[in-house]
């Protein structure tokens, strides 16, 4: 980022952001970077640049990875706003692309507030007459709220998947505990029972039923279903020390997300359990400089750690503490119908936050060979260029008659990070030839695709009875205004 030492840059927003996230003012960080006010207020906002110089005290000053000022946010936040401003909703409006990226670097809550108001029409628009219901019962002054799930996952995108207070707790706890990874479900139920009267419990799948963990908070006790794995059943145990030992850390964590419904807040607070008992299971400092050891290999890391491949490439996305910072990996799981039921993302991904993802993506590829483990460079239209990994679940076996569930994870990265993972070993990245995909159907304006499931929503469809093409849709290359 620094560059030559006259270079300079206007990082205005990110700037900004770099301050709040340290909880200082501006005249705070004036006096630690030794320079006025209203310098910092004129970088802010864009007005003034910053020097290379500048960067590098900044840096050295609040201990920081100069990647903090990269693009990343800005990136994701242009590929959600040109998404929403696709919608036929907007056809009569000419919106270039450079005022998108303006908006996206210059005002990231508006790009919040669009994708909220946003989510919430399409939420309406798929069922108008059981939204109009539901909006002529509310009492006076209730508010409608955008779908949780959404509104949780763009909460855990603005903290970029990285809750340092909870990896910290994690860390205190396995000093404190000490025990090897096989080991750990015994020591951390050992921990529940003596520090909190909490019995762990096995139970026979006849008793559980539909149920894989229950606490009864009347016994005292955690109720795990057989049909669990052992790393199923550790991280179970973790989540449940975690409910008791981090509330404090949870509810600080919300309270910076500003008013929240009921929903939202429960699912958040889930959500960070569920973030803290993975940091437990795989402590910050011990994974990530095994990650960087091995290769960042997955079957590797989960029989070092004991945890399952989902739960390895999950962690993967959460390695951004300052100076220790991982690849910035993105992950999804999907069905092999094409839903996609995670997504997490610490780096520059466009992943689509209103559709499914590219059948020419070679994670739904991995269903006809289970167990295989399937590599892919793959290129959007804009040219970025990403290296994938993808793998079918094992997941424990459900009793009879009920499905076997059946997912398959995605992790990838921008392909300049490629070269450090295994899978990429005696691939030529820059020569290897990208398999061409784009977001989803209706994003995607690429021609003669045999996949295509429907037309882009930003092309008019041509008809015509006389010719059959590649493709299900021919349309045309101007863009609908």
């Amino acid at each position: 980022m620094a560059g030559e030492s006259g270079k300079k840059l206007f990082v205005g927003p990110r700037f900004r952001r770099i301050r709040q996230q340290q909880g200082l003012s501006q005249t705070q960080m004036a006096e630690g970077l030794g320079i006025s006010p209203s310098y910092i207020n004129l970088i802010e906002r864009n007005q003034r640049p910053v020097t290379a110089q500048l960067l590098l005290r900044l840096a050295e000053t609040y201990d920081l990875d100069l990647r903090d000022l990269a693009t990343a946010d800005e990136d994701r936040f242009f590929a959600e706003l040109n998404e929403i401003f696709s919608d036929p909703l907007f056809r009569q409006i000419d919106l270039p692309k450079q005022e998108l990226r303006d908006l996206a670097e210059l005002c990231p809550g508006v790009t919040h507030a669009l994708q909220r108001l946003y989510a919430a029409y399409t939420e309406a628009r798929r069922g108008e007459t059981m939204v109009a219901a539901q909006m002529a019962d509310r009492h006076e002054g209730t508010q409608f709220e955008a779908n949780p799930i959404e509104r949780v996952r763009d909460l855990i995108e603005a903290n970029r998947n990285y809750f340092p207070e909870l990896e910290a707790a994690a860390e205190g706890l396995r000093d404190e505990i000490n025990v090897p990874s096989q080991d750990l479900f015994a020591a951390l139920s050992t921990r529940l029972r003596e520090k909190y009267s909490i019995v762990t419990r096995i139970m026979p799948v006849d008793v559980m039923r539909e149920t894989l963990r229950r606490f009864d908070r009347h016994r005292r006790q955690l109720l795990i279903s057989e049909m669990v794995d052992a790393p199923g059943r550790t991280f179970q145990v973790a989540f449940q020390i975690g409910l008791v030992e981090c509330s404090s850390n949870f509810e600080t964590i919300i309270g910076r997300a500003g008013p929240l419904d009921d929903t939202t807040r429960r699912l958040y607070r889930i959500t960070l359990a569920n973030y803290f008992a993975a940091a437990a299971l795989m402590p910050y400092a011990a994974f990530h400089a095994a990650a960087e050891a091995l290769s960042y290999d997955v079957q590797v890391l989960g029989q070092r750690f004991n945890v399952g491949f989902e739960q390895i490439c999950h962690r993967l996305t959460t390695l951004q503490r300052p100076n220790a910072r991982g690849v910035p990996f993105f992950m999804l799981r999907v069905d092999n119908a094409g839903n996609v039921s995670k997504r997490f993302s610490s780096g520059t991904f466009p992943f689509s936050k209103f559709g499914g993802t590219c059948p020419l993506w070679n994670v739904h590829s991995t269903f006809d060979t289970p167990d295989r483990l399937l590599s892919q460079v793959i290129e959007l239209p804009d040219g970025g260029r990403y290296f994938s990994i993808a793998q079918t679940l094992r997941r424990p076996a459900a009793p009879h008659p009920q499905p076997q569930p059946r997912f398959a994870i995605g992790l990838g990265c921008e392909i300049r990070h490629a070269g450090k993972l295994v899978y990429s070993a005696g691939l030529d990245l820059e020569k290897t030839e990208g398999t061409p995909i784009g977001v989803n159907c209706r994003l995607c304006e690429r021609e003669n695709c045999s996949q295509r499931a429907e037309p882009p929503i930003t092309r008019s469809l041509i008809l015509d009875e006389n010719t059959r093409r590649v493709s299900s849709f021919a349309f045309s290359n101007a863009r609908e205004l």
